[in-house]
């Protein structure tokens, strides 16, 4: 035996095994390369021209939330296990891998076209605007951690498996409309029906961390449904309904114990002065992380 084989086997990874995670990378690779070049495709501007000509931070950070989105959604492609063949392996991992690289453009366009109807999201981006670029790339890794969760959950690659994944995708892009419209709702109550889609469109960054901790949140929770939830292939309506209701409790359950956590870890400071009026990036990056911190949690404490 060589001195790689030894190590492999040493570390529990046969040859057929350590080729097939070759395969894997490979894949893996190809597609987060066409997902770079995708960004600017979609929008009819050069990517490269973008990134490193004219220097445009908002189209990279919008790139780069589509790049994390898809690489979530391919560390769910992967198994980790020996396939019958090679090219099962090879087939299984491009079907996922394009399927999930389809639904987050699909998010994006349902994200731009329904959530932020008011605003042309890639104008603005293109333009420069952090704090939409902020949103939109946050959107895409919400999308991306929900798609990994069902991709973990289901079985097979048949028909089923992919009807069972647009299923609960068409659950959380609802459920994104949902959470930006209470936040709009809100933030129109705090500020005489001023347009929270506005503001972010006006370049307010800690407005935009604040909603992205939001997205994050609702989507980290999808991980506990994959727990509760008995995956049957042909029940298609159970499927959704299963993930549309816990979908529900788990945005409710969020945003009573947010407000609390919050109040507590932030007493004495005025949210809505700090965040929405003077514009202060580092509180709004605190409450991320406790939106991000309690879903952590909640989804550890349901597992």
């Amino acid at each position: 035996m060589t001195i790689f084989e030894n190590f492999f086997a040493d570390i529990g990874i046969t040859q057929d095994l350590a080729i097939i995670l070759c395969i894997d990378l490979a894949i893996a690779i190809v597609l987060l390369t066409a997902m770079r070049y995708l960004q600017g495709w979609t929008v009819k501007v050069s990517s490269t021209h973008e990134l490193s000509e004219r220097d445009n931070f908002a189209f990279g950070i919008s790139t780069a939330g589509a790049v994390a989105g898809l690489g979530i959604v391919l560390s769910g492609a992967i198994t980790g296990e020996a396939a019958q063949s090679y090219l099962t392996e090879a087939i299984g991992m491009t079907a996922y891998g394009v399927f999930g690289l389809i639904l987050i453009k699909l998010g994006r366009f349902l994200h731009d076209k329904i959530a932020l109807n008011e605003i042309d999201k890639n104008a603005l981006i293109i333009k420069g605007n952090i704090s939409v670029a902020i949103v939109d790339a946050t959107a895409a890794i919400a999308t991306a951690i929900i798609i990994r969760a069902v991709l973990i959950w289901v079985e097979d690659l048949t028909l089923d498996t992919f009807i069972a994944i647009f299923s609960a995708f068409v659950i959380s892009q609802l459920m994104l409309v949902l959470l930006l419209r209470i936040r709009e709702k809100g933030y129109a109550k705090r500020h005489q029906n001023t347009s929270m889609q506005n503001a972010l469109a006006q370049g307010e960054t800690a407005l935009a961390l604040r909603h992205s901790g939001y997205m994050l949140a609702m989507a980290l929770s999808f991980n506990a449904a994959s727990h509760f939830i008995i995956y049957s292939p042909e029940a298609y309506l159970g499927n959704v309904l299963g993930w549309l209701v816990f979908s529900v409790i788990m945005l409710i359950a969020l945003s009573l114990l947010q407000t609390l956590v919050k109040k507590l870890v932030l007493a004495n400071i005025n949210l809505t002065q700090e965040v929405e009026q003077q514009q202060n990036i580092g509180i709004a990056a605190v409450e991320l992380a406790i939106s991000v911190a309690i879903a952590l949690i909640l989804t550890s404490l349901m597992v």
